[in-house]
């Protein structure tokens, strides 16, 4: 049998690098194909210079040689792997749209403990319920509870077949597509990893991820500013940030931080708003009483401080906790005071994100080649 260069080429453009998003083909990685009668060697570069990555290249290598090549004969494939040489700027992250998506949005918290999370589950789910195609991103990525939120803890992404390369099917609950670090993580295990093993995980799940057509994309950012922040705005596109805060002084300072953040210069994120949780709580005896246990008004203040839109509050309710801890977001209790509340606030965060595309042009990928200016916790 006489195999051809052009066939092995062929097979390769079936097999991505983790985490590249392209091809072996597209994206420059072969450096030499030798063909011998029945034995191919294939000489390529890699980014990710570990075992496991090397291993992994060589495997899908071999097999689809001799799936997609030489079926009827032994095909041995050689493949020497050596990591790509660093750019000259290593600090960059090159990022690019994802197809079939129209909005990114990211939410954000300048503390932790302030709902971030409860707010991008009603806020998807509500999304859902208008009649949206909707993801959720779960970008925290050492403190993942999105799968928990959604009571699919158990559930694993599957590989799927798109356009002939491996793709992760995200997991669907409530009619949200969702990915998480929890899905690939021991529940009693802590993810001790430093920023750059985080960031390539990041990029598996976005780039490596079939998400299909989505009208929004909703990212849940870790709290605070520092490096999956940079890394995500530096990956993609984000259409518009939410902040989301209590009404108390500390969670606004820290509120206040993530709103610079997305406005630096070199980032220059459009803040759609701010949205107030825990604004206050109602007793179940006493429906009428309003207690301000944190402060009031103060993300609405701060909003207009920022000339920033508020979104909305969401009151302090037990029922909040109850609904996230059995994995079902409060949003889809039907007619509540509580789906009233999230809808007003998805509705506003719409209408902003609306205003924002007609009145400002896309969102470009963040170049950032230095740390300086920006802020970080």
């Amino acid at each position: 049998m006489s195999i051809k260069k052009e066939q092995i080429i062929s097979a390769l453009e079936t097999i991505t690098e983790p985490g590249e998003g392209k091809s072996l083909v597209e994206n420059n990685n072969i450096k030499n194909i030798v063909i011998f009668g029945n034995e191919v060697v294939v000489d390529l570069n890699i980014s990710n210079p570990t075992l496991q990555a090397k291993k992994k290249i060589e495997t899908e290598i071999t097999k689809v040689i001799q799936e997609k090549v030489a079926s009827d004969a032994v095909v041995k494939a050689n493949v020497t792997v050596v990591a790509k040489e660093k750019p000259k700027n290593p600090n960059e992250i090159k990022g690019d749209k994802l197809p079939g998506i129209q909005n990114i949005i990211a939410i954000a918290s300048g503390k932790g403990g302030v709902g971030k999370s409860t707010i991008t589950a009603n806020t998807a789910v509500t999304l859902a319920k208008m009649g949206f195609k909707v993801g959720v991103l779960d970008a925290d990525v050492y403190g993942p509870s999105m799968h928990l939120m959604f009571d699919v803890a158990q559930e694993k992404p599957i590989s799927i077949n798109v356009d002939g390369r491996s793709k992760m099917k995200p997991v669907e609950s409530y009619g949200v597509k969702l990915l998480s670090l929890g899905f690939f993580t021991n529940p009693n295990e802590a993810v001790i990893w430093r920023g750059p093993m985080a960031s390539k995980a990041l990029n598996q799940m976005i780039f490596d991820a079939a998400w299909g057509e989505l009208d929004f994309l909703l990212i849940d950012l870790p709290p605070g500013t520092g490096d999956i922040h940079l890394s995500i705005v530096q990956a993609l596109p984000i259409t518009g940030a939410v902040v989301v805060s209590t009404p108390q002084n500390i969670a606004l300072a820290d509120a206040k931080k993530g709103v610079a953040m997305f406005q630096q210069k070199n980032i220059n994120v459009p803040v759609l708003g701010i949205i107030e949780n825990m604004s206050y709580f109602t007793p179940e005896e006493l429906p009428e009483n309003k207690y301000y246990i944190f402060g009031k008004d103060g993300a609405k203040h701060l909003a207009a401080d920022l000339n920033t839109e508020f979104l909305g509050e969401v009151p302090l309710v037990q029922s909040i906790r109850e609904a996230g801890d059995v994995g079902r977001p409060v949003a889809l209790q039907e007619n509540s005071i509580l789906e009233k509340a999230f809808s007003e606030i998805t509705k506003n965060t719409v209408r902003e994100l609306v205003k924002r595309n007609k009145e400002l042009p896309e969102t470009e990928v963040v170049k950032i080649t230095t740390m300086s200016g920006c802020s970080t916790k």
